[in-house]
């Protein structure tokens, strides 16, 4: 069997905020310097207010530019007024990717208990891009990188992993 030799992918990252900048954006930081640090690339970055507007304009956008494979959103997940990022992606995508959501309340269950439940993490397909929506807090954004996307975001990840998906991902 020939050796999987890893492939680096294009990774957009999107702050949802109304207190945050790019300047101030801790989660954003650690996300990226992680996906950095893995081998992937940084296609792009922004952060954006708590409007579904904002994001979808930002969202739609990015899924439009060939040189994005996944776009990764944090914050807005919570259960507050403000938080409307799972109302904004929604919409966006072709396929929903419930099996996110679960394994990372799953994952957060281990470390913060119940208080796990008051994620609406989410995960999808839109336009053959791979979007996953986060927690904003560091800790969180970390452990959604660290447990579940380092490793679906690597083709070497056996049985299956979704860079060796997205060459498919457009197909009708």
């Amino acid at each position: 069997m020939p050796e999987v030799i890893f492939q680096p992918i294009r990774i957009a990252v999107l702050t949802v905020s109304d207190t945050r900048n790019i300047t101030d954006d801790r989660s954003g930081d650690a996300l990226v310097q992680r996906l950095t640090d893995a081998g992937h690339l940084s296609a792009a970055r922004n952060v954006v207010h708590d409007e579904i507007a904002s994001i979808q304009a930002c969202l739609r956008a990015w899924i439009a530019v060939e040189e994005i494979d996944a776009i990764l959103i944090i914050g807005g997940t919570g259960i507050t007024g403000r938080d409307i990022t799972p109302e904004a992606v929604r919409p966006l995508l072709d396929k929903e990717l419930p099996g996110f959501g679960e394994l990372f309340r799953m994952l957060s269950y281990q470390k913060i208990g119940t208080a796990a439940m008051l994620s609406r993490a989410l995960g999808g397909v839109s336009g053959g891009k791979l979007l996953f929506a986060l927690p904003g807090s560091t800790n969180a954004v970390l452990e959604a990188w660290d447990e579940i996307l380092v490793h679906q975001f690597d083709r070497r990840t056996r049985p299956g992993n979704l860079v060796a998906l997205m060459p498919r991902l457009k197909e009708k």
